[in-house]
């Protein structure tokens, strides 16, 4: 049996065990989520359609992983305005593994609470080295008064609080990029290779 849900503007055929990935949902790596707006459930002559959403049915869920999907590059160029502006977005996603398909008003069964509790203890140290990792800058910001980065073009007040929270804090280390520092700078921030490499240039004639 399958059903078709909706969830986050967009239609999914799901069945049992399938693992798709969705808009984000909110909950951590094996919370359930359950999905109400059902739209079709069954098979064959059996099947049920909704209108718009069949009655007492519901999808049950288990969340696989939090992530986010390959960066999407947004550039716009006036002609002759010497103009140009280069914009990158990661959409954030959850995975999500379907467990259940219940209908006329099923109730999804309860996990066991010894498991529930279990898992939390044993992946804490995990969960929290990896809070930690996440939380460091990517750079150690130099000692001394910090740069405007906002002299540079391209750099606006936001995308300098961010560079700043990475601890980019003056001219010279943006001149000082290497091209290894501008990849894990473009992996970890909304900023494409060639938005930074622009601002290399130009903070090398700043940082003079």
């Amino acid at each position: 049996m399958f059903a078709v849900i909706k969830t986050g503007g967009k239609q999914y055929r799901v069945a049992a065990n399938d693992v798709l990935t969705i808009e984000k949902l909110e909950g951590a790596a094996g919370d359930t989520v359950e999905f109400n707006e059902i739209l079709m459930v069954g098979e064959g002559a059996g099947a049920t359609f909704g209108v718009p959403f069949v009655e007492g049915a519901m999808v049950i869920a288990e969340v696989v992983e939090q992530g986010r999907a390959r960066k999407v590059i947004a550039f716009k160029k006036r002609r002759r305005q010497n103009s140009k502006r280069i914009r990158g977005h990661r959409q954030h996603q959850t995975v999500v593994k379907i467990t259940d398909i219940l209908t006329g008003g099923a109730k999804p069964a309860k996990k066991a609470a010894a498991k529930k509790e279990a898992a939390p203890a044993a992946e804490a140290p995990a969960k929290s080295e990896a809070a930690a990792s996440t939380a460091a800058p990517l750079f150690t910001a130099p000692a001394g008064e910090p740069d405007n980065l906002t002299k540079i073009k391209g750099i606006g007040p936001v995308a300098a609080g961010q560079l700043n929270e990475q601890g980019i804090t003056t001219f010279a280390q943006v001149a000082a990029l290497s091209d290894a520092d501008i990849a894990r700078i473009d992996e970890a921030m909304p900023f494409s290779t060639d938005q930074i490499s622009d601002w290399r240039d130009q903070a090398k004639a700043l940082a003079e």
